[in-house]
């Protein structure tokens, strides 16, 4: 008898959608109805996303993609990261009175990078025209969509910040003072007629390409920059530092900004090759930890047990603690990724995982980086005494007020595919640009304030963010795409998704209905960026068999709710042309749609 799952994995030949809102995925849907492509299906679903879940996401965030094109018969990926803007020096900084970059506000601020990244995507890989896939975001944010209860409790938890300290959010969120309830209807007709402006601009010019180009202008060097940059010439608002500070983001950093295609990083891993983005984000720990724990067998271990649950949990320990002292822009740090994924490096370091968990931050010593690793490890210490860490993720059991992510995965019948991992410009992250309707993102956050490091703040850098879509091929054929929103965990969360499927023979439901886990042991990559040696999170409905196991073996257990940990989604296409999708039933909201 089949596995009992709390939604089937969708099953087609046409097209499929997988995203964290149910509206989004019906948006992508219908822009596969209409003729479009995988890439165009998956622009229409990441705009309409920024108005369905804006506490995790906006037009002035980012947006990382793995994707595969058919017509180009390859992997890549896209990177619509915004670096630091040229006035975002450590010197800037520390004579502010900072140690550590705020996680809101406007000096947490780089470039936004996701108009950019959706309309390049669009114009290089879709073959819509932009009103087709720009239309159902408009629509919703002028006529409204129900609000998500966590959209409502974000708004209301800031209400009073809100009104006293960036006036421009309370007038946006709390239209009349009153802030939505629960499924109340929420609109943001400032960003429709933006976006409605971008449009009639665009559609100024004749041609596809031509217009869409004309709406990455009218963003980066058109009316929005303009905006943006008078309302920061005289802006001076409160963050978490408990001051109030300017930005330093300027129209000439918006307009020379461009999204670039980049090739992904890639391992080899039992018959599968996963595809993730550079170094520049936290991507390569995902195949640092594949490269571990190919020495150990996980076909015999139990998917829910405490054996699988360990192992996972220690590898993951020691790539995050690689993540902290060797990852950055390769743009600006030489990052020793040949090393870090080699045979010989992972043998090692393989040793170290043993029957006990471990309390240390072990990162690995590659020759020639032994200065970097000590500077970093005496940064970390003083950061590791803080009592109280941040995270990212929306669940259940963390403030409202932490901003987080959304994912969106496509493949249509053609073969294409994508996965993008959106972030950033949050509505609780900087306040609300007046006459625009949405805010700056917060990424600076992840810099370091300490000269010489891989995340050391210069301009023109990009952030290490934790944004980080997956696409694995099979036997050389790319057949999966997969991810999660959830800050430092995605990775991690990932890694249990994949590592079930491939071992376990389950379906795509399947594996994501197992019960979830994940390592707060390592630095949090956002503000204070503190952490909390050998502890970790798991789902009650691991059961206390499990659960105590682990104790015994030395983790610190913290048990979450069940079915509160992650936010997967997932698509594949069958060597034969079928076409399989699913997401997560947490916090009920996330659906896959086809077929």
């Amino acid at each position: 008898m089949p596995a009992f799952t709390t939604r089937p994995e969708i099953l087609g030949r046409f097209g499929v959608v997988t995203s964290t809102h149910w509206i989004a995925s019906a948006v992508g849907m219908k822009i596969l109805e209409q003729g479009g492509n995988a890439f165009d299906a998956a622009v229409a679903t990441g705009l309409a996303l920024q108005v369905l879940e804006p506490h995790l996401n906006g037009p002035g965030g980012d947006m990382p993609a793995v994707f595969y094109s058919r017509r180009d018969d390859r992997v890549q990926v896209i990177c619509g990261q915004g670096p630091a803007p040229a006035g975002a020096t450590i010197d800037h900084y520390r004579a502010e009175g900072l140690r550590v970059i705020p996680g809101d506000g406007l000096l947490a601020t780089v470039i936004p990078g996701a108009w950019d990244g959706w309309m390049l995507m669009l114009r290089d890989y879709g073959r819509l025209p932009l009103r087709a896939v720009l239309e159902p975001a408009i629509w919703y944010a002028r006529n409204g969509h129900p609000a998500l209860p966590r959209v409502a409790a974000t708004i209301a938890g800031l209400a009073d910040f809100f009104r006293t300290e960036w006036p421009t959010s309370f007038a946006t969120w709390l239209p009349g003072g009153v802030a939505p309830a629960p499924h109340a209807n929420v609109t943001n007709p400032a960003l429709a007629d933006t976006w409605t402006r971008i449009l009639a601009e665009a559609e100024a010019r004749q041609g596809r390409d031509a217009q869409i180009d004309a709406a990455r202008d009218a963003f980066y060097r058109g009316f929005v920059a303009e905006r943006i940059a008078a309302y920061l010439d005289k802006a001076e608002v409160m963050d978490a530092s408990g001051r109030r500070h300017k930005g330093v983001l300027s129209a000439d950093d918006l307009a020379g900004y461009r999204a670039r295609v980049e090739d992904p990083l890639t391992y080899d891993y039992h018959g599968w090759t996963v595809a993730k983005c550079g170094p520049w984000n936290q991507s390569p720990v995902m195949l640092q930890a594949l490269a571990l724990l190919k020495g150990f067998d996980l076909s015999a271990m139990d998917p829910s047990g405490a054996d699988f649950v360990h192992h996972v949990i220690e590898a993951m320990k020691l790539a995050y603690a690689d993540r902290e002292v060797y990852y950055g822009d390769p743009d600006f740090a030489t990052v020793p990724l040949d090393h870090l994924l080699s045979d010989a490096y992972n043998a090692e370091r393989r040793k170290l995982i043993g029957a006990t968990a471990s309390r240390d931050l072990r990162p690995g010593l590659v020759p020639g980086y032994e200065d970097q690793v000590a500077r970093t490890l005496e940064l970390l210490d003083a950061l590791s005494r803080k009592d109280q860490a941040v995270y990212e993720p929306t669940m259940s059991h963390l403030s409202e007020k932490k901003g987080d992510t959304v994912h969106v995965d496509v493949i249509d019948s053609e073969g294409n595919m994508v996965a993008v991992t959106p972030s950033g410009g949050w509505l609780q992250s900087s306040p609300t640009i007046p006459g625009l309707g949405f805010c700056l993102n917060s990424r600076a956050q992840m810099f370091w304030l300490e000269p010489g490091l891989p995340t050391s703040l210069e301009p023109g850098k990009r952030p290490r963010t934790t944004l980080t879509p997956t696409l694995a091929s099979k036997d050389g054929l790319p057949q999966m795409v997969f991810g999660t929103p959830g800050g430092d965990q995605q990775d991690q969360w990932q890694l249990a998704f994949f590592l079930r499927y491939v071992h376990h023979g389950l379906n795509l439901q399947e594996a994501i209905d197992l019960p979830l886990f994940h390592s707060t042991h390592f630095p949090s990559s956002f503000y204070p960026r503190s952490r909390e040696p050998g502890q970790m999170m798991a789902e009650a409905t691991f059961g206390q068999t499990v659960l105590d196991d682990l104790r015994a073996r030395g983790h610190g257990i913290t048990e979450a709710e069940a079915w509160s940990v992650g936010r997967l989604t997932a698509a594949r296409r069958d060597p034969d042309g079928l076409l399989r999708a699913a997401a997560t039933p947490r916090l009920m909201q996330a659906y896959a749609v086809g077929r």
